[in-house]
């Protein structure tokens, strides 16, 4: 632990300047609104008003910076804030689960970042230290994670770094083209709508062009027109899907150190988050409906902190073969995945699957055939969710495999959990009407944090089935 209290610190000075910049846009809005309000006065009162805003600004983010300290005191970390309402926070080193550092790309030319804390399984950080020096970063995350000052300072020495997995330009521009989105595409287009007010853009007349040239395309409208268009559609999705990944994943590390995996990614925010093997609850390996047929897999720990990700969802390999995700599996102490030893669950769970999803179809085209005849050939699809569920059967299956629990499901993306049975926190037996009715039962197991990802139930098991492995599950405990 700490050897002595520190005194109380306050953030980088640099930090006024970064938070001004950041600022900006909104400080030049104001601008921009408050000299459109005043119509006399002409530039001299722009000017003034500029001035004015520019300085209030300036005050503002000055005394916030000087009110706001932290220091470490002892086995907590103590933070006030406020600048008439002063607030004190008090979080023992024994609460903190995570904490991680990320650079903004504004932020990296000042060489600051930014410190995250979080103390349990949710969504939000319990504090964030808004900007310090990087060597303050990492003196700060040694100390708050168990470390001591003499760690970061040379004092003793640091455990060797082994890189475990990484990405390079080539794959994570391979990996965003499975991550298709038309979200930017839409975004593209409100920025231009906007641009085109602010310059005065005569969208009527433009409109009125737009009118006659849908005219001649409805009469021009042919399958080739139509599939040219959804080319387009592809093409814009496809970019934006590769930008957005570019800018998240690139320069992706994985690197073990001791008894932790540290994590760097990011291009324009910089992000560096470090995993404690003892806190990881769970592992998840998802396969993609397409990218997983061509043998590209995910892998994420549960963590019980989730400073970067949100509820603790760390992507430690994203875009990965198997033999690699099977490597940073062993770097964290967890057996290979091998769905070949998984046992099926009840065959239930076809029929269940198909009166929740063949039945209500099936009853809605029945009415609609009444009325529309033609409406009668959609019959041809019900074996579609037939087909699914006898696929959902088969692809859902589990095991305990030495002291881990293994479990998978899916048909078209897949999903499969590694859960260490020490790790379990509860295990619940549940029947809803229709499964008892079939004789089987749904096994609910919980770990710290690992509801946002999905639980690694294992759904519709036979009666006679479902209490044993609830037990077996629950052995360690």
């Amino acid at each position: 632990m700490v050897s002595a209290p520190d005194a109380a610190r306050r953030l980088h000075p640099g930090t006024i300047a970064l938070r001004i910049i950041v600022k900006a846009p909104q400080n030049i809005a104001g601008i921009v609104a408050l000299a459109a309000a005043s119509s006399r006065g002409g530039l001299l009162v722009m000017a003034g008003v500029a001035a004015l805003v520019l300085f209030a600004a300036a005050i503002f983010t000055w005394v916030r910076w000087r009110s706001f300290t932290y220091r470490l005191a002892d086995g907590e970390l103590v933070i006030a804030d406020g600048i008439l309402h002063r607030n004190r926070r008090s979080i023992p080193f024994e609460r903190i689960q995570d904490v991680s550092i990320d650079q903004k790309l504004v932020a990296r030319l000042f060489g600051l970042a930014r410190v995250r804390i979080e103390t349990g399984g949710g969504e939000a950080d319990e504090a964030t230290l808004d900007s310090v020096s990087l060597a303050e970063a990492g003196r700060l995350r040694a100390v708050l994670r168990g470390g001591t000052v003499a760690a970061d300072e040379g004092g003793t020495s640091v455990p060797a770094r082994a890189t475990v997995f990484a990405m390079d330009a080539r794959r994570v521009l391979v990996m965003g083209l499975f991550g298709f989105s038309l979200v930017w595409v839409g975004v593209l287009f409100a920025a231009i709508n906007q641009l085109g007010d602010l310059i005065g853009l005569d969208w009527d007349g433009w409109r009125d062009w737009a009118g006659v040239a849908r005219q001649e395309a409805i009469a021009l409208a042919t399958p080739l027109f139509a599939a040219l268009a959804a080319i387009v559609a592809l093409v814009l999705g496809a970019i934006s899907g590769v930008a957005r990944t570019f800018f998240v994943e690139h320069g992706f590390r994985l690197e073990q150190e001791g008894d932790r995996l540290r994590r760097m990614r990011g291009l324009t925010t910089r992000t560096e988050v470090v995993v404690g093997l003892r806190r990881i609850q769970l592992a998840l390996i998802e396969r993609g409906m397409v990218s997983g047929r061509l043998g590209w897999s995910g892998l994420r720990f549960q963590t019980l902190g989730g400073s970067d990700d949100v509820g603790g969802r760390q992507h430690v390999a994203p875009f990965a073969r198997d033999d690699e995700v099977t490597r940073v599996l062993a770097a964290a102490g967890y057996p290979a995945f091998d769905p070949l030893p998984l046992r099926p669950v009840a065959f239930g769970h076809v029929v269940r699957a198909m009166l929740l999803r063949g039945v209500p179809p099936l009853i809605v085209i029945g009415i609609v055939s009444l009325f529309v005849p033609l409406a009668g050939f959609a019959l041809l699809l019900v074996p579609i969710p037939v087909a699914a569920a006898l696929l959902a059967r088969r692809r859902h299956r589990y095991a305990i495999l030495g002291d881990h629990l293994h479990v998978m499901r899916g048909v078209l993306a897949k999903r499969a959990w590694i859960v260490p049975l020490g790790r379990i926190q509860s295990v619940s037996v549940t029947r809803s009407p229709l499964q008892r009715l079939l004789g089987i039962a749904t096994v609910r197991v919980d770990t710290a944090g690992a509801k946002g990802i999905g639980r690694p139930d294992i759904a519709d098991l036979a009666v006679e089935d479902a209490d044993p492995l609830a037990r077996a599950l629950l052995r360690e405990r």
